[in-house]
């Protein structure tokens, strides 16, 4: 991958070990360059001109208020993202995001610290919780809620299902108010105008005020009674799907009821080990990473394959049916959120699919022997390690 001369700066050069490429002579982000290898340099196997499907948050616009911050990525920031769309989230101690609702449906994973969840249905009954980290929340489109920073504050994505979205085009209850006449609010409310003096004039989105009390100082009887259905997931108490080399946790409508557009698995890939060959046959993948380093291929048909390296804070996408694998390039452990618009979570399994197919076909069509039918698996694996076989960075 480097030349002795790169080597000893610290350069990297788009120079395979083979002897493809050469050196770069002229300006350079250097450190884009040591963050993404396999783009420098990718693998002898990637090929065509498949789409990007890579974007950082630390790339993306950030929304400051007193209260808290916003920052999104969207088919603004990454085209190809069709399906859903992300917003990463920050509220301080006391911080409100405020009373809203959307046309989509909203989905959240709590990265850090703690908030409360407040939300009434269309029958009236209402819901309050408080949620932490590895919590998911999901308020189905039209239902309105907020979000407030306990005593640690928090952070938190949010996911939704239309690429297209942007959180700051909700419909939020100070924007309303600010524009409606002072007149029908007192018509609809009857209370006098005066009492509207000092509403908002836009949109408030977030801001700052003191951290609530209980849950219990603060609950409301509805004469409608409570939802049937929580708002809330407790993901990390929910038992990994455990493999040599990681685990899974998925979570969709048959575990989570109320969450009919959007499936999620939290993965967890141990050094060395990888997210096996696979594909999804429902429909695209948008993904967060949340700790540690990776890459990904893409495997598009028609001999077009593309190799993308991530951290923690980017959002990576698989369109619908593209086969792919995620393998830990580092030498901590890689997690990672893997999202669908859908209301179950499906894949299928590269490596199960052989081993349930006559084996004289497999022999045929890839003339390979014995040795490969034998090492298939009926059983998926969805994250796999086996020794001696693991992921090696110095090999290209």
């Amino acid at each position: 991958m480097h030349n002795d001369c790169s080597k000893k700066v610290g350069i990297p050069q788009p120079i395979r070990s083979d002897g493809a490429g050469g050196i770069d002579k002229g300006p350079r982000d250097v450190m884009r360059d040591l963050q993404n290898p396999d783009m420098l340099v990718p693998p002898v196997t990637d090929n065509g001109l498949l789409p990007n499907m890579r974007f950082s948050f630390s790339d993306a616009h950030m929304q400051l208020n007193h209260g808290g911050w916003s920052r999104e990525v969207t088919v603004r920031e990454l085209p190809i993202a069709t399906t859903l769309a992300g917003v990463n989230m920050s509220l301080t101690p006391g911080g409100v995001r405020e009373l809203h609702w959307h046309q989509q449906a909203e989905w959240s994973y709590m990265l850090l610290g703690s908030a409360r969840i407040t939300a009434v249905d269309q029958d009236g009954r209402n819901f309050i919780a408080d949620v932490g980290p590895g919590d998911l929340w999901y308020f189905p489109p039209g239902i309105p809620h907020s979000i407030q920073g306990l005593e640690e504050g928090c952070e938190f994505l949010l996911v939704f299902d239309d690429g297209s979205f942007s959180d700051l085009n909700t419909l939020s209850i100070s924007d309303w108010f600010a524009h409606t006449p002072k007149e029908v609010l007192s018509a609809n409310f009857g209370i006098p105008e005066a009492d509207f003096a000092e509403i908002p004039q836009d949109q408030v989105y977030i801001y700052q005020d003191s951290v609530p009390g209980s849950i219990q100082s603060q609950a409301v009887p509805s004469p409608y009674g409570t939802l049937p259905q929580s708002f809330k997931h407790e993901l990390l108490a929910q038992p990994p799907i455990k493999t040599p080399g990681g685990s899974v946790r998925i979570v969709d409508s048959s575990n989570f009821p109320i969450s009919k557009t959007i499936a999620a698995a939290l993965v967890e890939i141990e050094p060395g080990a990888m997210r096996e060959m696979h594909w999804h046959p429902n429909n695209d993948e948008w993904q967060y990473y949340l700790a540690g380093q990776g890459r990904m291929t893409v495997f598009g048909g028609n001999g077009a394959a593309r190799t993308f390296d991530f951290r923690a804070g980017d959002v990576g996408y698989v369109p619908f049916a593209y086969g792919h694998y995620i393998q830990n390039t580092g030498s901590s452990t890689l997690w990672f959120l893997e999202m669908f618009k859908s209301d179950r979570f499906a894949d299928v399994s590269l490596n199960q699919w052989m081993a349930l197919t006559p084996k004289e076909l497999i022999q045929s069509n890839l003339q390979v022997g014995a040795d490969v039918i034998s090492n298939l698996r009926k059983v998926k694996w969805p994250v796999v390690k086996y020794p001696g076989y693991s992921y090696d960075p110095k090999k290209k």
